[in-house]
């Protein structure tokens, strides 16, 4: 896999098995702390690698690896209900960190799955969550009630969400961009979570209403 960027170079200097530089890259104290091979290149070969703006910088590291389910051992799971756009996942990423809360499913088919963008918009933040990649997201759900697990997904069909419960083990669901959560998934919830609007747009960007809800859940286990 190829990341891009000085903020991503920093975080996974650990990670590097290679790197590609513009000869007029002039962070060399960057450069001085990692231990990979450097190579040197013209700026449009590094545009061709990058397929985006790399700050004249890319590094090629493994493939990331995904969580088993089996493994999960917090109380606050994100379920991502196949998200299409990178920028809202690697965002989402940023906020349950922020938020405290590790562990975020995705559906291992027609979902985004991590890659440079994600890495970027993320800003480091992925080493320090948990990603459980699954097949299927309802039997994933019927596992996790198995285990305890209230299930809470989000749709402007709901109850208001500072008026639902969220102690225990809890797994909120974030929906598609532009689908919201699937029928199967949601009558799979056992709470539905709205947020009210006040304007004339009736809904918000998965990661803006991922953030609204997960730092409810964080008010919530501080009063």
């Amino acid at each position: 896999m190829y990341v891009y960027g000085k903020n991503v170079a920093k975080e996974m200097q650990n990670k590097i098995e290679k790197v590609y530089v513009t000869h007029s890259f002039k962070d060399k104290s960057l450069l001085n702390k990692i231990k990979a091979p450097i190579i040197y290149v013209d700026k449009n070969k590094l545009d061709k690698i990058a397929g985006g703006v790399h700050q004249g910088i890319v590094l090629k590291i493994a493939d990331y690896k995904y969580k088993n389910i089996d493994d999960l051992a917090g109380d606050k799971v994100v379920i991502l209900d196949h998200l299409e756009d990178p920028h809202n996942l690697g965002a989402i990423i940023r906020t349950c960190e922020a938020a405290g809360i590790k562990d975020i499913i995705i559906p291992k088919d027609r979902s985004v799955q991590i890659n440079s963008t994600v890495m970027k918009t993320s800003a480091g933040c992925l080493d320090r969550v948990n990603l459980y990649q699954v097949t299927n997201l309802v039997q994933t759900i019927q596992y996790l009630k198995k285990q305890g697990f209230w299930i809470i997904g989000t749709d402007m069909n709901g109850t208001d969400y500072k008026k639902i419960d969220y102690n225990g083990k809890i797994a909120i669901i974030i929906g598609n961009e532009g689908k919201g959560i699937s029928k199967l998934v949601k009558e799979s919830c056992d709470f539905v979570a709205s947020i009210p609007m006040y304007g004339t747009v009736n809904s918000l960007n998965a990661s803006v209403a991922a953030g609204i809800v997960l730092f409810e859940i964080r008010r919530n286990h501080e009063l």
